[in-house]
């Protein structure tokens, strides 16, 4: 059996904004939220695969070392590119560009941010890797460190669920949710938005 462990980065400096590609640092705050959820789990995991950008490698990197595991970036779990949203809070989107937060939020696959990524774009990178990962790693306990939306992505494609369900899925700093994918690539989500 297949254990994947999901964790999302940190709470951010800079508040909450759109910031699929900007590459900004957690608060100590953030850093001490993911650290204790990898206390729980340091024990168990044999290898742990990251987002690229540093609120996510940074403190994949200390553990992997630290635990003497194998650590693999990966691009293609980073973040979606919010395009013009980028570097926004919710309240400066709605108001530079009307009713488009709403209806993206409402149903991503028919609206893709203004100069962005499309959530085609970003399900077919995101399904590639979750592939290569059920296929390459059995019989393994993965930790994933991604974001919000790559990692309510890999939610989906392991539970193949529709693409809007993306939205159902509460996402909060740290969050922590756990999938085991059995010798048959059957998978069941074991527990979700553990903090």
């Amino acid at each position: 059996m297949l254990v994947v462990d999901f964790l999302r980065h940190g709470e951010l400096q800079g508040g909450i904004k759109y910031r699929g590609t900007l590459d900004e640092a957690l608060t100590g705050n953030g850093r001490k939220q993911m650290e204790e959820v990898w206390a729980k789990v340091e024990q168990e995991v044999t290898m742990i695969t990251c987002s690229p950008l540093s609120r996510c490698a940074q403190p994949a990197q200390a553990w992997a070392k630290e635990a003497n595991i194998p650590l693999q970036l990966e691009q293609q779990i980073a973040e979606l590119n919010y395009g013009l949203w980028e570097g926004l809070e919710a309240k400066q989107i709605q108001q530079q560009f009307p009713s488009q937060l709403e209806a993206w939020r409402e149903d991503p696959t028919h609206l893709t941010p203004p100069q962005g990524e499309s959530m085609q774009s970003f399900a077919k990178r995101t399904a590639l890797f979750w592939q290569k990962l059920i296929q390459n790693h059995d019989d393994e306990h993965v930790l994933i460190v991604a974001h919000s939306g790559s990692i309510r992505l890999l939610l989906t494609h392991a539970l193949a669920a529709p693409i809007k369900s993306t939205r159902h899925f509460a996402m909060p700093y740290a969050c922590w949710s756990r999938v085991e994918i059995s010798h048959k690539q059957q998978a069941q989500l074991v527990f979700h938005a553990r903090v």
